[in-house]
Order: C-alpha cells, then sequence, then structure tokens
C-alpha cells in the first residue's frame, strides 16, 4: 500500500532554548498509508496532538522530516503549507472552531473560497454535504443555535468540502455523549468505506477499540511506545 504521511525521527520543542524549554515528540517516526485509519493514543500531554498537527502540515518539526506522499514538507514556507492543507487536508478540531456570527451553510462553505471557486458549486457542494450529515434544516442557523452533536456534524461537513484526500480530527468525541460518539464512529465509518485516509487523535476508549481502526500507534512522554494494534 502506498504511504500517505511519514513523520521520520521528529522531535519538536517549544519555547527552544528557554528555562521553560519543552520537548513535545522525541524521536517518533510513523508511516500513515493511503485508505488506512490510525488513531493517535496516549494520556494527556503524551504528544499525540503535536504529532497530528505535524503529520497534517499545521507546524513544522524541529528536526526530522515530515513527508506527504513521497515530498518532504517539513520546511516548506508557511504560504506552500497553506496550500497543502487546503489541498488535501480536511480538519475537525476539538473545539470545532467554527464562526458563531456566520451561518452553517457559510461555515461549510468558508474553505473552497480561496480556491477561486464558482460561489454556485461551493453552494451546491455544502448542500450535499449538509443532506447527508442531515443538517438541511440548519443551515440558515448560526453555530449558537445548534447542539454540540449538530456542531460537531457541521464540522465534519466543512472539513470535507474539498474533498480532501485525509481527513484529520483531534479528540473528536470530547464533547459528545455515548450515543453522538456512536454516530460519529458510524460517519467515519463510511468515510472510510469511500477510501479517505482518516488519522484521529483520542484517549476515548470507544473510539481506541472501534471497529473501524486499523490501528493504534501509542505514545507516551513524547516517545513512540508501540506502532501497532
Amino acid at each position: 500500500m502506498m504511504s500517505c504521511l511519514r513523520a521520520v525521527n521528529v522531535r519538536k520543542l517549544y519555547h527552544a532554548g528557554r528555562p521553560d524549554e519543552t520537548c513535545a515528540l522525541d524521536q517518533v517516526s510513523v508511516t500513515i498509508d493511503a485508505g488506512e485509519v490510525v488513531v493517535l493514543a496516549g494520556p494527556s500531554g503524551s504528544g499525540k496532538t503535536t504529532l497530528l498537527s505535524l503529520l497534517g502540515c499545521m507546524a513544522r518539526p524541529t528536526s526530522g522530516e515530515v513527508f506527504l506522499g513521497e515530498r518532504s514538507v517539513g520546511r516548506l514556507q508557511e504560504h506552500f503549507l497553506a496550500r497543502l492543507r487546503r489541498e488535501h487536508f480536511g480538519f475537525v478540531f476539538q473545539q470545532y472552531q467554527l464562526l458563531g456570527g456566520l451561518s452553517v451553510l457559510d461555515n461549510v462553505m468558508l474553505p473552497l473560497y480561496p480556491a477561486g471557486m464558482a460561489l454556485s458549486k461551493i453552494r451546491l457542494r455544502a448542500e450535499e454535504l449538509l443532506d447527508r450529515f442531515e443538517l438541511r434544516d440548519k443551515k440558515h442557523k448560526t453555530i449558537a443555535q445548534l447542539s454540540g452533536g449538530e456542531q460537531q456534524r457541521v464540522a465534519i461537513s466543512r472539513a470535507l468540502i474539498a474533498d480532501p484526500k485525509v481527513l484529520i480530527a483531534d479528540e473528536p468525541t470530547a464533547h459528545l455523549d455515548q450515543e453522538l460518539a456512536g454516530r460519529l464512529l458510524a460517519h467515519l465509518a463510511e468515510l472510510k468505506a469511500e477510501g479517505k485516509t482518516i488519522l484521529i487523535a483520542s484517549h476515548d476508549p470507544s473510539v481506541i477499540n472501534a471497529g473501524l481502526i486499523d490501528r493504534q500507534v501509542l505514545l507516551r512522554h513524547g516517545q513512540l511506545e508501540t506502532g501497532e494494534r
């Protein structure tokens, strides 16, 4: 299977050279194959969100290499990284990061505005996703008018608007009850069946042990403890 994302001996320091220097990741190597669903697991502070950020081109490693396919991306300038994020990744953040002053429809459409696509096509794509996630009747509501589960589905719709190859989710069940978490996992299973590569950071046992997970990468104290489940 072709590798999709790869980190090679990555190290990530925060506040390097200062008294409060922190090593979030130390010599971590991991490969994510195309079409895999991989969960980065470990306790709080283990480095899983940092590794998620590096693999998703949201941050650069202090040392080591990050590859998207066969291309090394860890040293690219920010405007190149922004383009890669827009073209290859969809992100579901732990706090959703939806814009409260905009409607549901506008939140979902937002990532495609920089692509220069016709507004009518962006709207059609957004409405198709809202239909898929049973949100069509909420499209003109503001984010504050939605429940937590509805906000989660808006976040997933927004992440999928550009039809990314890779979906990245940071603690996606953190604000969901058991029933809503189960619905989320069902949606992710559908995306897996469509061939999406999915990378999840979570310490939730219902996610880690879900049937759609192909592999678990366990981190502890910024180091890789095991690469296979």
